[in-house]
Order: structure tokens, then sequence, then C-alpha cells
């Protein structure tokens, strides 16, 4: 993968989903020398449980969360779509918002969530299922396709992504090895303050689902995808 893929975008509803999901692999990806983007679609200004908490001010906190867990993984930029939280809907205007992105930064590789319910691990976001349907779309055809958002040209040109990886847990594809950079995720995962009572729990339960995750390869800690190649 490295020889081809030099640029690389996350495509992830809310700020830490990108950290959950894929932390260790964006890490991984930074030490070989790609660039990568994040493409935040929500301001996640719903996500806190404190009743003196306003969406505006929350907002504020997680944008600057999400900027100190990038810049902790080596993130080359962070840009934030602003769309509010829990309200995420399939809509031109978010498929153009994402196809403007992926023209504009042209990423080889992209990663996004997963468009398909899964309560494996306690639940399933609409803004996951929504954004992660939008990501794929966007890829394909929309960024490629030049009579796609003609309101775009000719200051974003079309652009074909080689890969998309979707972060997925039951039967992936690709298994990636993070053991060596799970400090790293962890400590990028810490940035996130405002959405963690408990860190050491959450520490706990993140390395027990990336150890079994590694399970059938032999890693130590692992992250998983399923991966669609496009070709060039």
């Amino acid at each position: 993968m490295a020889e081809k893929i030099e640029r690389v975008m996350v495509v992830t509803a809310h700020p830490d989903d990108s950290e959950f999901g894929a932390g260790g692999t964006i890490a991984k990806l930074v030490k070989e020398g790609c660039e990568v983007t994040y493409v935040i679609v929500t301001n996640g200004d719903k996500g806190s449980g404190d009743r003196t908490m306003t969406s505006e001010r929350l907002a504020l906190i997680r944008e600057a969360e999400q900027r100190n867990a990038a810049r902790t993984l080596g993130v080359a930029r962070v840009e934030f779509l602003g769309y509010p939280d829990c309200e995420v809907e399939d809509t031109r205007e978010l498929r153009c918002d994402v196809t403007r992105q992926i023209r504009c930064w042209r990423p080889d590789l992209v990663i996004a969530m997963n468009p398909q319910r899964s309560y494996n691990l306690g639940g399933s976001h609409r803004d996951h299922r929504i954004t992660a349907g939008v990501a794929l779309d966007c890829v394909y055809p929309l960024a490629r396709d030049h009579l796609a958002f003609p309101e775009l040209m000719p200051d974003y040109e079309p652009h074909k992504v080689l890969e998309i990886h979707l972060m997925q847990w039951e039967n992936p594809h690709l298994v990636v090895d993070i053991s060596d950079v799970m400090d790293l995720k962890l400590k990028a995962l810490a940035c996130h303050a405002s959405q963690f009572a408990d860190f050491p729990a959450v520490e706990k339960r993140v390395r027990e689902r990336s150890a079994e995750l590694g399970k059938s390869k032999g890693y130590g800690y692992a992250e998983t995808f399923d991966r669609v190649v496009l070709g060039r």
C-alpha cells in the first residue's frame, strides 16, 4: 500500500470518531510518509451529559480537542464542515461539501466509517451511517465525474480515489497491526477529554477490543477494515 498511497483522507461524523476507529492506522500512515487530512462532518455540539454545557461552547471545545488529537497523530490538516450533531442528512449540500474536499486534497486513500448498522459495539449512531454512505457516494462517482456538481468547476477538478477503507469489526478484509502505535492512539484519544468521565475505563475497553481484533493475525493490537480497491 505504501508504494502508491501518498495522500489519505479520513471522513467521519464527529470529533473523536477518527481516533476511535482508525487512530493507530492513521499514525502508521503518517510514519510511512503519507499526508493525512481529516474531514469532520459535524461540530459535535450534542455530545455532553453536562446540564450546564451549551451547544455553542461544546462545539468550540470539541474542535480544539480534535485539532489536538490530530496534531498528536501527525495529521496535516483538519477540515470541519460544521453540520449539527445528530442532524446529518444525505443531502445535495453535504454531498457537494464532501466532494469539494476530495477534489481539493486529492487523496489516494479514503478512510471512512461503515454505512451498515451494527450493534456489536453497543449501538450505531445514525450520523455514522449517513456520513459513511455520503463518503462512498462522493468517492464514486461524484468526485470523479466533471458533470457532477458543475458549480465546483473549474476550481475543483475531478479526482479518482484509488482505495477506500471502511471501519469494520465483523469479518474484515484488512487487519492492520497497530501494536507499535497503540500508545499514540490512546494519547490522541485522551485529547477528547470532554467525552470521557473515566478515561482509564475507556483505555481498558479500547485495549481489549484492539487485542481481540488482532488475535486472528497474532498481533498484539489491531484495527480492522473492509477494503475497496478502485484502481487507477
